[in-house]
């Protein structure tokens, strides 16, 4: 009888014996095993992609190393996908046996990769990852941390730890939009990479180069991108594509990290880059020039959540900040933003801003310290609980001398250049040497409470933001995936209009924020100098600017002398001025949407207390008698049928 002891001898015997016959098997074979994986592949791109997939030679170097001539690809009616002359690669046979194909080694030369767009369709089209069909079982969550680590893992082991490429062109054609990226050499050994890649467009031509460390078993990286000839790398395609031209002195990236310990995966590392030059007419009219970022991150991903960890630090010249990005779906679908800028010097903070971004800003200086922290959650079950809450701590903080903007200026007399369209309309004088200025004591109470109330009803007690009005902007904006509603208070139609372009851009948005906050923060002017001025210089219809103007033009009256109900009506046709004609029938009243909505705004009023019921007595129905009657569609009516309206017809 054997011994426990010889049995496994045995059986280690009888296992050597069956992985040698495999191995004898598969190198009898192997060739013939190549040709069915390539049949099968060929079958699958036919059958699943509409593609010929084909290999004009096939065979096995060596025990682990397969050479393949002439490998094409080609979706039916389209452009060839890709086709390459030479690959060689070595294989890991271990790694093979456990379930993972794991690239030891790889040369590939003479080949084109290309991405085609025409009228007819585009060439990867059936490549591009398709709807799924609804059905009634219940999918499974999607484990965060299992998908990164496998996806990392394949990708990783598809870079060889030793790599030659000669010759291989990637391009790209959106119906005639082209860019070409020719790489001349790459060569991977002892963990260094070197390559030079030859970028044409049809605007320009640069030679790139990228060089550094790569360790893909140890799932390390450290790599640059640089322009080889002078001047900076240039972003190829976008320019054409979106209007959007981008350039950068050099890119660095790096990975350190990738650890998985138990349910959790995390990644770490830093992203650098320098003199990023970017102009699209969205962003800014000019340049916008980030002379140095560096990114560290610290990625978290588990079963239900993705996130940037709190302890990553961002850097924008001298701005550092830590922010916290997460997604969550063990419950809710949560979105979570924190951001956190430490105590830092104000002028600090100024200087560090991009270049063309804040053009008001130039010159500014500051004194002082501060810090800010953001603290933001929108859960998608319960869009009305998000949470927004914006808090800057100032220590001696003070801004000791303006830019472009002269803030001043809004205390003295100044000219006002309305633009519609990009054109400046006609001058208007801002001051008393104008007739039809009207100071903030001979406009009607009525409506100043009017405007307040549908504008911005605590303009008087807040510094230029209102945290509420964020808060229902974003939850508005995100349920309808546009920015359908802004969050304006009367601080930044101020500024907006009399210091900034009208410009839908990112740079003018941005300076708005930042001079509300100087303009409110530093007490530059009153808040009844502000309101005077708002008065004075807003848009009330067609080439009617200021008050003074606007009361004449409606009913022929001053500011003063105005009623509670032409206050109202006056109040709702600030967001369009232009078209208030088409509140109006043909009879020259009110149509009755319109009187609602005053009716609205009046019975908020009285619920408040702004307005008391004795100021609502004895109204007459609004008449339009001024100008402003000429932009009316009236049907002319006969004294007859004016007797026999009856009173009650106007009144609301």
């Amino acid at each position: 009888m054997r011994t426990k002891k010889q049995n496994i001898f045995l059986f280690l015997k009888i296992l050597g014996i069956a992985i040698g016959f495999a191995v004898i098997t598969l190198i009898l074979f192997r060739d013939a095993v190549l040709q069915q994986v390539i049949a099968k592949v060929s079958y699958k791109m036919e059958q699943d992609y509409d593609s010929d997939f084909s290999v004009k030679k096939a065979q096995f170097d060596g025990f682990a190393t397969i050479h393949m001539e002439d490998v094409v690809l080609v979706p039916k009616k389209a452009d060839t996908l890709f086709r390459i002359e030479s690959i060689k690669t070595h294989i890991n046979l271990w790694q093979l046996m456990a379930g993972n194909i794991q690239l030891e080694s790889l040369e590939a030369k003479n080949g084109f990769a290309q991405l085609v767009k025409t009228a007819n369709g585009r060439n990867f089209d059936a490549f591009l990852p398709k709807k799924k069909k609804t059905t009634t079982i219940k999918d499974t969550k999607t484990n965060y941390a299992e998908l990164a680590y496998d996806l990392l893992n394949t990708a990783l082991n598809l870079v060889p730890t030793e790599m030659q490429l000669e010759n291989l062109t990637l391009r790209m054609d959106d119906m005639g939009k082209r860019a070409t990226m020719r790489l001349n050499k790459l060569s991977l050994a002892d963990k260094q990479m070197e390559t030079s890649i030859r970028v044409q467009t049809n605007t320009f031509t640069q030679r790139w180069r990228i060089k550094g460390f790569v360790d893909s078993r140890n799932k390390k990286t450290d790599i640059r991108f640089f322009n080889i000839d002078t001047g900076k790398i240039k972003v190829p395609y976008f320019d054409e594509r979106y209007n959007l031209k981008a350039s950068f002195d050099s890119i660095r990236l790096n990975v350190s990290n990738i650890d998985k310990d138990g349910d959790e995966l995390q990644i770490d590392g830093f992203t650098s880059i320098s003199n990023f030059t970017v102009n699209h007419p969205k962003i800014a009219q000019k340049d916008v020039v980030i002379k140095n970022a560096r990114f560290d991150y610290h990625l978290l991903f588990g079963e239900h959540f993705m996130a940037i960890d709190s302890s990553s630090v961002a850097t924008l010249n001298k701005i550092k900040f830590r922010p916290f990005v997460e997604y969550n779906n063990e419950k809710d679908k949560i979105y979570k933003l924190k951001i956190a800028i430490p105590k830092m010097r104000a002028q600090d903070f100024i200087t560090s801003l991009p270049e063309g971004l804040f053009t008001h800003f130039e010159g500014m200086e500051a004194e002082g310290n501060f810090d800010y922290q953001l603290d933001f959650l929108f859960n998608d079950n319960k869009p009305d609980a998000v949470v927004f809450d914006s808090k800057l701590h100032k220590e001696g903080l003070k801004i000791v001398k303006y830019g472009d903007a002269n803030l001043n200026k809004l205390n003295g007399e100044f000219i006002y250049h309305a633009i519609i369209n990009d054109v400046p309309q006609r001058p208007v004088l801002v001051g008393n040497a104008n007739p039809n200025y009207t100071p903030l004591d001979q406009i009607s109470p009525y409506l100043q409470k009017s405007v307040l109330t549908t504008e911005d009803p605590s303009f008087f007690s807040h510094k230029g933001f209102i945290n509420e009005a964020f808060k229902q902007s974003i939850v508005k904006n995100i349920r309808t995936r546009k920015f359908s509603r802004g969050a304006s208070t009367i601080s930044m139609q101020l500024v907006k209009n009399v210091f900034l372009t009208r410009e839908k851009t990112l740079s003018r948005k941005l300076e708005e924020i930042l001079l509300v906050y100087i303009l409110e923060n530093n007490r530059i002017a009153s808040k009844e100098r502000m309101l005077e001025v708002y008065f004075n210089i807003i848009e009330w219809g067609p080439n009617v600017y200021g008050i003074g103007e606007a009361s004449n033009f409606y009913f022929q009256k001053t500011p003063t002398e105005l009623s509670i109900n032409e206050c109202l009506f006056l109040a709702n046709i600030i967001p369009s001025p232009r078209k208030f004609m088409y509140q109006f029938n043909d009879e020259g009243n009110l149509k009755p949407y319109a009187i609602k909505r005053d009716i609205f705004i009046r019975n908020l009023m009285l619920r408040r207390g702004i307005i008391t019921s004795e100021d609502t007595i004895y109204q007459l129905p609004i008449m339009i008698s001024g100008t402003a009657r000429s932009h009316l569609r009236i049907k002319e009516l006969n004294l007859q049928q004016l007797d026999t309206m009856s009173v009650e017809e106007f009144n609301f």
